[in-house]
């Protein structure tokens, strides 16, 4: 029975989780998760609104409105529909870690500022000697990505066996793909760049300052309410990157050593970098095509079927619901597809879930064991096909399949 039992859910973050999340954001300097309490609750507040419409007007996309070209992240934030996840211990309610997904981060009139680098060659004649800079341009991207976020877990649930924090992590691909009406095209990762116990940042402090009087950690808290003097006072033209110290040039485009996991994790699932940067820190932009990440492209939907035995299961994944409240369940579990098109899961999922056969659930298969140690059985790489079922009360809201809406 402990095998078949789920230990850990992922849900929607609450108000009750604000103490947590406001001592989790002062762990890292995160953008999307500032340590100022006003901000995250707003952002709990979105939240919610967002898994409403998730689950209420699945069918329609959610247009945000945009006024302003001069807007900080917490004005773009609230402009956007955002998700937030927490993870905590089955039947605890208590706040393990987090991670986010913005539907769109910017749009037309509303750039977004990064850094893009370029390699330019140099060559005297006379002196035979020619050589290569990298130079840094700033650049306004109007495209208006989905863009994740936020990812953090407690230090001592950090390395644990049954990977928790890929677990709050992938979950926001699995949300992505029962919803992809709802998300952009591109999916953006803004990664964090070595930054100092102290939290702050060469980069920063040897090129952004030359041109922004402000530290590291004043101009990251400005950046939620305003955007506009990172225009106004960065240079319009070439940075040369030779003329900063070499250590400070060696961190652009790098990662920290906490980060670094998350960015192999990233890659593997099919991000790039392609030369754009943070203009604070440097960190690296990594980006991918919504729809050719796997995880999006196999998430499926089917009604829950009666429960099974352990034993009887064939696949493990992500299965999730989202009931007509907007109240979202995700675990990693064990399940199998029956010949009718019903997700079969054990009793204590299903108790987990606070589901019942009949509910609509979301489904995303994994290759990787729920328990270490245990050869997990090939996931599906197809999902079931639809079958003509009657919907409960708690299903109306219920979109299409990903497979349809991509």
């Amino acid at each position: 029975m402990g095998k078949s039992r789920p230990q850990f859910v992922v849900r929607r973050a609450m108000a009750s989780d604000l103490p947590t999340l406001h001592k989790l954001s002062k762990m890292v300097h995160f953008i999307n998760l500032p340590p100022d309490q006003e901000i995250i609750a707003d952002k709990i507040r979105n939240s919610r609104k967002s898994f409403l419409r998730a689950a209420r007007d699945a069918k329609t996309v959610h247009k945000p409105k945009r006024e302003s070209n001069t807007g900080g992240i917490s004005e773009k934030t609230a402009l956007a529909d955002i998700f937030m996840f927490v993870i905590e211990e089955c039947n605890t309610e208590g706040c393990l870690g987090t991670s986010q997904v913005i539907s769109q981060m910017g749009g037309p009139g509303h750039p977004n500022v990064c850094f893009k680098l370029e390699t330019r060659e140099k060559y005297a004649e006379d002196l035979k000697f020619g050589a290569k800079h990298t130079i840094a341009k700033v650049y306004l991207d109007e495209s208006g990505p989905t863009e994740l976020g936020g990812l953090i877990m407690q230090p001592s649930f950090r390395g644990h066996k049954l990977k928790l924090g890929r677990f709050v992590a992938l979950v926001r691909f699995h949300f992505i793909g029962l919803h992809r009406k709802m998300f952009r095209p591109t999916i953006l990762a803004e990664m964090m760049a070595p930054i100092t116990a102290k939290g702050e940042s060469l980069v920063w402090d040897t090129l952004g300052r030359r041109f922004i009087p402000l530290s590291y950690d004043e101009a990251d808290r400005f950046c939620q309410y305003s955007r506009a003097f990172m225009t106004d006072l960065l240079p319009e033209g070439d940075i040369h990157l030779s003329l900063i110290p070499p250590q400070a040039r060696a961190q652009i485009g790098e990662v920290g050593p906490d980060t670094l996991p998350a960015r192999r994790m990233l890659e593997r699932l099919g991000f790039s970098y392609d030369g754009f940067v943070d203009p604070f820190d440097g960190g690296p932009y990594l980006t991918a095509n919504t729809d050719e990440i796997e995880l999006v492209r196999n998430t499926f939907r089917a009604p829950f079927g009666p429960s099974i035995r352990h034993d009887q299961t064939n696949q493990v994944g992500i299965v999730s619901v989202l009931n007509s409240d907007g109240d979202f369940r995700a675990v990693q579990c064990a399940f199998q597809v029956d010949r009718a098109g019903h997700l079969r899961v054990t009793s204590e999922t299903m108790m987990a879930l606070h589901a019942e056969p009949g509910i609509e659930a979301g489904c995303t298969p994994m290759r990787v064991p729920i328990e270490p140690g245990k050869t997990a059985p090939a996931a599906s790489k197809r999902a079931p096909k639809k079958t003509a079922t009657k919907k409960t009360s708690t299903t109306k809201a219920a979109t299409k399949s990903a497979k349809t809406e991509a």
